[in-house]
Formats: C-alpha cells, sequence, structure tokens
C-alpha cells in the first residue's frame, strides 16, 4: 500500500494552530517556506519575543503517535485533526491540540530511524491539552535583546566635510 499524501493535512493542521492562537488574542504567523524545525511563529511585540512552533498533525482520531526529527523549536503542538477512526466520518469529532515544550518532546525516547513518539511516552500527556497559556507565558518572560548583554550602536554620521575629504 503506497505511503498516504498528507501535504493538505499537515497545512491545515498549521493553520488550525495559527487561528487558535490568534483568537487566543497571541500574535501569530505561518511560515511560508520550509522553515525546518517550525511552521507557525507566535510573537510578543512589547518585549521583542518569539516562540518557535512546530505543528505535528495526526488525521486519525486513533493516532496515538507523531515523528519528530528536527528540535530548532520551542514548542511542538500535536494537532489530532479526529477525522475519525480509521476514516470512518461517523466517529469524527472536533480536532484536539496538545502543547508541549520542546524539552518535554526531546526526553521522550523516540523509535530508531522513524524517530517516532508515542504519546503514553510522554509524562502526563493528557494535561498538555489545550496549554495555550505555556506559550503564552514563555512570551511574556522572554527578556528583550537589548537586555541580554548585546548592545547595538549605530555609526556616528559623517559630517558633510569629512564626506568630502
Amino acid at each position: 500500500m503506497p505511503r498516504r499524501d498528507t501535504r493538505l493535512e499537515s497545512q491545515g493542521a498549521e493553520f488550525l494552530v495559527l487561528g487558535e492562537l490568534l483568537i487566543r488574542r497571541i500574535p501569530a504567523y505561518k511560515t511560508y517556506t520550509n522553515m525546518p524545525g517550525y511552521d507557525v511563529i507566535a510573537t510578543n511585540p512589547d518585549r521583542k519575543a518569539a516562540a518557535r512552533i512546530s505543528v505535528k498533525s495526526r488525521w486519525s482520531s486513533e493516532a496515538s503517535q507523531f515523528i519528530i526529527k528536527n528540535f530548532s523549536c520551542d514548542f511542538v503542538v500535536v494537532a489530532k485533526s479526529n477525522r475519525g477512526a480509521f476514516g470512518d466520518p461517523k466517529t469524527a469529532k472536533s480536532p484536539e491540540f496538545f502543547v508541549l515544550p520542546v524539552g518535554v518532546v526531546k526526553r521522550a525516547p523516540r523509535s530508531k530511524g522513524w524517530s517516532r513518539v508515542t504519546f503514553r511516552a510522554i509524562p502526563n500527556f493528557l494535561e498538555y491539552r489545550d496549554r495555550w497559556d505555556l506559550i503564552r507565558t514563555f512570551l511574556s518572560r522572554s527578556a528583550r535583546r537589548v537586555n541580554s548583554g548585546l548592545t547595538i550602536r549605530s555609526t556616528p554620521r559623517r559630517t558633510k566635510a569629512a564626506r568630502a575629504g
């Protein structure tokens, strides 16, 4: 049996995550180029902070695992579309979202090769359902770059005489 093309479902899940952030008044945008490691960026413009979010979509209500190979993000959101058990529309239900800090996912054991993580391998997985507050807290605690020890100095403007001579 050939592997199913799930690009449309994956993109739909990214937009669902984007929508969930926006209706919670967390400014966010979807990356439209293939950024390795993340799909959505949530921001706090006042603090000049950003959270990179990797979206892992699962189509079936019966899904119990996801694949992750790149950890260049701050959060992993597992978006279960819940389109029914094995594609049966009679068992479809509303989508579910599990907001996981990347450190939690990194500590979970992964299968060799495919790098699959099972939901049961993540301690208290169900407690991460709809935990959008974790992203909000992350954004509110992120320090401004100017406080990180980096100072950006502007170059002095050259006077007309200095440019001429």
